[in-house]
């Protein structure tokens, strides 16, 4: 039969040390409250599991209360490292989401499909689409005529739609007159 500590000897322990081991809990726990108070909690069970401590020759049950302690939340850290770690509600809403996984898969692919045209369409799509240039400026800018930069980047659009899988019903479903307005807002 097991003999626990009488819950009036229980009751005064915890008056006359539970502040004091909840503030050293709180130390151990980085301040952390509520896993301090379990730790207290705990403590406590474990003195109303072995009465015997009672009897020790010391004045005050103090020393053997904040050993049990700091064993437990030595365990309890142990414990939650050895664990993954817990992930909250907020974490998971702040990850990305499926619209920002989408985009950057499609960023890779375009930037993927760029690297397959050659260095002159690549610059020509690279100065009006990537750097915002006019027509005029990108001929300025690869000292080249307007209506060079006007054909590479058509023929490099053509290329990329063919190059990027998926994608190309959508460059091919523009009409004409979207078409006109795309290179338009180009020129």
């Amino acid at each position: 039969m097991t003999t626990t500590t009488d819950e009036r000897a229980l009751a005064e322990l915890q008056r006359e040390h539970g502040p004091a081991l909840l503030h050293f809990l709180l130390g151990l726990t980085y301040g952390d409250r509520q896993r301090a108070e379990d730790l207290l909690q705990e403590t406590l069970v474990r003195a109303w599991q072995h009465p015997e401590a009672f009897d020790s020759p010391h004045e005050s049950m103090r020393p053997w209360l904040f050993t049990v302690a700091r064993r437990l939340a030595i365990d309890a850290r142990r414990s939650r490292q050895a664990r993954p770690t817990e992930v909250s509600d907020l974490v998971l809403e702040s990850a990305p989401g499926r619209e920002d996984t989408e985009a950057t898969v499609a960023a890779l692919d375009v930037r993927e499909a760029v690297r397959t045209l050659s260095p002159e369409h690549r610059a020509v799509l690279v100065q009006i689409y990537f750097r915002g240039l006019s027509v005029g400026e990108t001929a300025q800018v690869l000292g080249i005529p307007a209506g060079t930069v006007k054909s590479r980047s058509y023929y490099a659009l053509r290329l990329l739609s063919r190059n990027l899988p998926g994608y190309s019903s959508r460059s091919s479903s523009l009409s004409r007159p979207s078409r006109d307005a795309v290179s338009a807002t180009s020129t």
